[in-house]
Formats: C-alpha cells, sequence, structure tokens
C-alpha cells in the first residue's frame, strides 16, 4: 500500500513536468495550468498564531521585521500572533518558503 501511494506521488511529480513543459511551449494555457497545479502540488498548510510566532522566534525576527519581509503592515502580523486574522495567500505562501526553506530562500 505504501507503495502505490510513493508511485501516485511520482506519476504526479512526472505529470506536473509535463504539463509546465507544454505551458512554456505554449500548449497549455494559465489556467489549465493552474488546475494541474492544484492536482499535482501539495497543498500549502494553514499557520495559525501559535504556529507564526513559533516561526518568527525561531527566526529570530521581530514583528516588524517580518512584515517588511512578507510586504506586510506591522498591524497585520500583530493580528496574525493574536489570532485575529489568518493569512491567505501570497502571504501564506511566503510564510511556508520561510518555514521550509529558511530566510534566504525569500532575501
Amino acid at each position: 500500500m505504501v507503495r502505490k501511494v510513493k508511485v501516485k506521488t511520482e506519476l504526479l511529480a512526472a505529470i506536473h513536468e509535463t504539463a509546465k513543459d507544454l505551458h512554456d511551449l505554449g500548449f497549455i494555457d494559465m489556467r489549465k495550468m493552474r488546475k494541474y497545479d492544484l492536482l499535482c502540488l501539495e497543498p500549502i498548510p494553514n499557520y495559525d498564531s501559535k504556529k507564526i510566532r513559533k516561526l518568527r522566534i525561531q527566526l529570530q525576527l521581530s514583528q516588524s521585521v517580518l512584515a517588511a519581509i512578507l510586504n506586510i503592515s506591522l498591524s497585520t502580523v500583530q493580528k496574525w500572533e493574536i489570532d485575529e486574522k489568518h493569512p491567505r495567500g501570497p502571504s501564506l505562501k511566503l510564510l511556508h518558503l520561510l518555514d521550509k526553506k529558511g530566510i534566504e530562500a525569500i532575501l
């Protein structure tokens, strides 16, 4: 059973790579490519207030520096950390990138 999951992941990776190549050549439009992205790529996990604060402290960043790196306001980071707001869209992707690859991947 575990082997099937691994094969499926490898298969989806191959499908996505082929779709990207076809997109680069102009055979697949951006709308269709986004569908392949959703189908083949792993979803980005949600970041709650505790996880955001832990990540910020782990990277030794102040709230204002994190806001500058993500190109958002200081109040947005503050609201994330008190669980008043939640990151979405590009901010969520950048937080995930910070979490997985470190600050060097963004700067």
